[in-house]
């Protein structure tokens, strides 16, 4: 029996198993990934930006724990030799209408105790040559980058060393409070099931009858990569996001590697892996979602309408790339041919309110603990969620 599974191989479950051992040594972890490689959903398929932490409500868990996570993710990089590139972010405006929108980014920061400063246009082309901005912008000099992909796979590897035990190729496909059943090994009796299971979460979260008023609705994001030489573009440049919805508008980033991309977008997705044409369509997700994404559409929390009508151009590559032409106005289309690899954002839903749900979520059940809303900032936040998840572990578990 082992104390302790792990339902799902991203940067979190890795991140809890890490400092469930860091911090209990003699504890027995397992860590369960469907996939046979790591890093093959959200935490090998985000942008590898290392977020400040200003958009969020300064009430938020995202607020408490990105600032936090940013420097726990810079150190463990140090330590493990991965790359963070130092490029910080500019927000820009595109009109008068979204500087007061600006000016409150800038008051979430100072209040998130994150390094922000508000700078004119003669200031951002010092920053950012490349950008405009209409007035006024917003100096981020913490968020970074680095490789996503690298950073899971180092992060499993402490895992191992610490006595851990990455189990790949493991799918999950029952449980309950002792025990869970995979496809390889059948039952499995357990002291206690940590779910880190992404886009499946909230299907693992009702085996134990925990958060049942939620549903997945997951949201397809699209990069495009960039011909530039590296360091053409030197800082993410990012619009002002809409305050009514969880998504941040196309912007350009800097890889880890130096290019240049442009990206993501927000477009309700099929179903929850479908990365792909109707490769991933699974029945379950498409009537789970065709329930589910009327609600958000008639949500009066969101501008559902508005956001759908404004994604769904954006799968025509010239559409995109016009946006983010208008943060850097030298982008052009044949610059940018060079797809990255999608991403399906794990965007849960409250059916209770009718809304998305805009903060992690984080709930205990029987020998259980669900983590069932880790979106972005999730991959900055991973470490300083582990810490404050196995914080307050339960006695005797």
């Amino acid at each position: 029996m082992s104390d302790v599974a792990v339902v799902g191989g991203g940067i979190v479950g890795l991140a809890i198993a890490d400092e469930l051992l860091r911090v209990h040594p003699d504890l027995t972890v397992e860590v369960h990934d469907k996939e046979a490689s790591l890093a093959q959903h959200a935490s090998g398929r985000n942008s590898g930006v290392l977020h400040a932490g200003f958009y969020y409500s300064p009430d938020s868990m995202k607020a408490r724990l990105t600032r936090v996570g940013n420097a726990l993710l810079r150190e463990f990089c140090g330590e493990r030799g991965v790359p963070v590139r130092d490029v910080g972010k500019v927000v820009v405006t595109r009109n008068d209408d979204e500087v007061p929108r600006l000016l409150d980014l800038h008051s979430r920061g100072v209040a998130n105790g994150v390094d922000v400063e508000l700078i004119d246009e003669r200031q951002l082309a010092e920053l950012e040559p490349l950008a405009r901005t209409h007035g006024q912008a917003l100096w981020s000099p913490s968020t970074g980058s680095a490789d996503p992909v690298r950073v899971v796979e180092e992060l499993a590897a402490r895992v191992q060393e610490r006595g851990g035990r990455v189990l790949l190729g493991s799918q999950v496909v029952a449980g309950g409070p002792g025990w869970i059943s995979t496809e390889t090994d059948g039952y499995r009796p357990i002291g206690h099931v940590v779910n880190a299971a992404g886009l499946h979460a909230d299907r693992v979260a009702r085996w134990f009858d925990v958060g049942t008023e939620y549903r997945m609705l997951p949201f397809k994001g699209l990069y495009w990569y960039g011909d530039w030489p590296a360091g053409r573009l030197q800082r993410h440049v990012y619009p002002v996001p809409d305050p009514r919805n969880p998504f941040l508008g196309v912007h350009l980033t800097v890889a880890a590697d130096g290019r240049a991309k442009i990206g993501p977008t927000a477009i309700p997705a099929a179903s929850r892996e479908a990365y792909s044409g109707v490769r991933g369509l699974a029945a379950g997700d498409l009537w789970g979602i065709a329930r589910t994404l009327p609600r958000f559409l008639t949500s009066p929390h969101h501008d559902a309408r508005a956001l759908v009508a404004s994604e769904v151009p954006k799968y025509l590559h010239s559409h995109l790339v016009r946006e983010a032409a208008e943060l850097v106005p030298s982008v052009r289309p044949e610059d940018f041919r060079v797809k990255g690899r999608p991403g399906i954002r794990a965007q849960l839903f409250d059916t209770s309110r009718n809304r998305l749900e805009m903060d992690f979520v984080v709930r205990s059940g029987p020998r259980s603990t669900h983590v069932l809303n880790a979106v972005s900032p999730g991959w900055t936040t991973a470490l300083a969620m582990a810490r404050e998840i196995v914080s307050s572990w339960p006695d005797g578990e």
